[in-house]
Formats: structure tokens, C-alpha cells, sequence
């Protein structure tokens, strides 16, 4: 719950809200004191009327009417309703030479001395506060407009958010320069800059690999044309095999700089994990693999999967066991909904964490090769685990 307050959105609502409630309080407050006032000095006003009807009575013997109707006040003379008054008032307790009380919404006057006894009827009303209304109405109207004015203020905010969470998405093609004269403009300006200097850089940086990579095909191509010419056909096949592997490296280098930009568009479909796995043994062009790698399939299940992704990230699990394996021997266990890959070595001797950062410095560390692993499995929700059991390294892909 006390997250709702933490956004500035949510924190701009709690600032307006209080200041409408304490404008609320003001207002009922107001009216109370107005309310009171009057009271206070109606009842002033009544008890120096009866003061002046006893007075006048005295001089000249009898109740100045003329001088109650100036005052807005006026005689009640119908016996059926004095007898009613008198006993409401006796009823209550306030049958006294002076007493005041609400008769059917009515505010009766008793006066009762030992020269008369009347019951007045005061008639005047407190004012109905219009001024007050007004003012209050209108600055209640001036906070609701300032509040969706700075609500609106905040609309590029949010815009900006959205760009952004597109941005960290991998859309590098995205304008957010504003041209208004706020912070948050300024904020929008310095992110869209920044935005253009990395487009730049990874623009350059994708030109450069690529043609480094061109580059490189073609002494390749020129290599394999040469390996043809070879007399001896085991020599040539050795040389068209390194050839070869040359070629994919520099093709998986090409994919390893689409993932890492986040310029991939991921082609997920189903495939059974045992034909995944094939297909990796086979990009390691190792001579004789079935030696090298024994399959071991417990219940095969199906993965979906960008088929040219998964089996790179099981060609390098298998490239990395097949060189850090004592017996220069793997073997991978297919079971339910993971993949085991087992290969007798030493431990690990940091966290596996340590060795998803690229071009890891350590000695024996997987370098390279579990950074790939980890940017692929990451794009497709799959996680990797690693344990240490009987002298074998064991990694998981689930």
C-alpha cells in the first residue's frame, strides 16, 4: 500500500487532495464561525428588545408594536398557539421570565415579568452566504485546474517513460527531442542526444565487424579454392574442414553481433531436444563424434526455439566440456524438460555468474563461449545451471 505514494504522479494526487480537504474545512469552518457569530449577537439583540419592552412598558403601559416590526420581530397573538407554545415551553423546563427555544422551526421569544407576559416571534434569518460561496467556489475551480494543468504537465513524462522501456527493449529508432522549456524537455533532449550518440556508435561499431568479417571471407574463399588443388585427398579434406570452420565461426560472429545489439528477431518453433542436440554434434565437425559424445535420451520432449540459436548455445556447452574434459569425453542426458551436459574435470573455481561476463580473464575460464550462452538463453527464457558432482562438471539447460 504504501507503494501508491511513492510514484510523483501519486504524490501530486495526495498534495491536491489534502489541500481540497483542508479548503473543505476552511469552508465548513467558516460557515460554523458565521453561524456563531450570529447566534451570539441575535441573542444580544433579542435580550436588549425584551430589556426595552419592559422600559417602555413601565413609562407608558404598553408593548411599543411599532418599534418589534422595525426590529423585524412581531407579537404572537393567537391563543390556541400561545397555549401550545407555553406548553412546549414548560414541557422542556424553560418556563422562566426569560427563555428562548425553536417552535417548529421558528425561534419564540418568552418574556414573562411581573408586568406581562408575551411571546415574540423573531422572523430574522441569518444571511445566506453568497460572498463566501463564491470565493471559496472559485478557488476550489483554481486548484482543480492547476492540478490537470501539472497532470498535463506530466503527460511527456510518461511518453518519455514509454521510449525509453522501447528503447531498453532494443528499438534504437526511436525521437523523444521536445521543443517545450521545462525539465522535463531538457531531460527529453539530453536522453534523445544520448540516444543518437549509441545509435551512432553501435552504427559504426556493426560496419566495422562486418567488414572485418568481410574482409575475412575472402582470404577464406581463396584458402578453400587453394585446398582444392591439394594432391593428397586426406590433406584437402583437412583443409576444407578448417576452411569450413572458419566460415561458421565468422557467421556465428555475425549472429553473436545481432544478439548482443539487440537487432535479432528471434524465429521460435518446435523442436524435438534430441534433433537439437544432433544438429550442435554436427557444427562441431569433429571427426568420429559418437567417441567423443555419448547421447543419452531418458524421455526426449519438444522445445520451442530459434533452431539456429539453440544448437550455437549447445555447440559451445559441448565445445567447452569437449576442451576442459580430462577424458576428452561428454556426455549429454535428455530428461522430461532439460539438458544435462557432463564432462569429468575440475570445479569451477568462481560462482558461474562470474564467467557470463564477455571475454572472461581468468585462467581456464569458458571466456567467450558461456557470454554467447547466456544472451541467447536469456532471449529465450531458458535458464542455465551449473553443479559439481563425483568430479564432474555438470551444466543444465532448463
Amino acid at each position: 500500500m504504501f507503494n501508491r505514494f511513492t510514484s510523483l504522479r501519486s504524490k501530486i494526487k495526495l498534495v491536491f487532495s489534502i489541500t481540497l480537504l483542508l479548503l473543505g474545512l476552511l469552508f465548513i469552518g467558516s460557515i460554523k464561525y458565521d453561524h456563531a457569530k450570529y447566534d451570539e449577537l441575535n441573542d444580544a439583540r433579542e435580550r436588549a428588545i425584551a430589556h426595552y419592552l419592559y422600559n417602555f412598558y413601565l413609562k407608558y403601559g404598553k408593548i411599543d408594536e411599532a418599534y418589534l416590526e422595525s426590529q423585524n420581530f412581531s407579537l404572537i397573538k393567537d391563543k390556541a398557539k400561545v397555549v401550545q407554545i407555553e406548553r412546549y415551553f414548560k414541557e422542556k423546563g424553560k418556563y422562566k421570565k426569560y427563555a428562548v427555544d425553536t417552535f417548529r422551526l421558528q425561534r419564540v421569544i418568552l418574556i414573562n415579568n411581573d408586568r406581562f407576559k408575551l411571546f415574540l416571534k423573531n422572523k430574522n434569518k441569518p444571511k445566506y452566504p453568497l460572498k463566501r460561496i463564491i470565493v471559496f467556489t472559485i478557488v476550489f475551480i483554481l486548484i482543480i485546474m492547476l492540478y490537470f494543468w501539472v497532470i498535463r504537465s506530466l503527460r511527456p513524462l510518461t511518453e518519455l517513460k514509454n521510449k525509453i522501456k522501447s528503447f531498453s527493449e532494443g528499438n534504437l529508432n526511436i525521437q523523444c527531442a521536445s521543443d517545450r522549456h521545462d525539465e522535463i524537455a531538457e531531460v527529453a533532449n539530453e536522453f534523445d542526444h544520448a540516444v543518437r550518440m549509441i545509435r551512432e556508435l553501435l552504427q559504426s561499431r556493426q560496419l566495422f565487424l562486418r567488414a572485418i568479417m568481410h574482409e575475412l571471407k575472402t582470404p577464406i574463399a581463396k584458402g578453400r579454392l587453394m585446398s582444392e588443388m591439394l594432391p593428397d585427398e586426406k590433406s584437402k579434406a583437412r583443409m576444407h574442414s578448417i576452411f569450413e570452420r572458419l566460415n561458421l565461426l565468422i557467421d556465428e560472429f555475425a549472429k553473436i553481433e545481432k544478439i548482443t545489439s539487440k537487432n535479432f528477431e528471434l524465429k521460435l518453433h518446435p523442436y524435438k531436444m534430441s534433433d537439437l542436440v544432433e544438429a550442435s554434434i554436427d557444427l562441431l565437425m569433429v571427426e568420429n563424434p559418437s567417441r567423443l559424445i555419448t547421447l543419452e535420451r531418458k524421455k526426449d520432449y519438444i522445445v520451442k526455439a530459434d533452431f539456429e540459436l539453440i544448437t550455437l548455445v549447445i555447440k559451445n556447452l559441448l565445445d567447452n566440456a569437449l576442451k576442459y574434459s580430462t577424458d576428452k569425453h561428454v556426455i549429454v542426458h535428455i530428461d522430461t524438460d532439460h539438458l544435462e551436459i557432463h564432462n569429468k574435470g575440475e570445479k569451477l573455481p568462481l560462482p558461474l555468474e562470474e564467467y557470463y561476463k564477455p571475454f572472461h580473464p581468468s585462467k581456464g575460464g569458458l571466456g567467450l563461449g558461456l557470454y554467447i550462452v547466456k544472451s541467447i538463453l536469456d532471449i529465450h527464457q531458458m535458464t542455465l545451471t551449473y553443479r559439481y558432482e563425483n568430479g564432474e562438471n555438470i551444466f543444465s539447460v532448463k
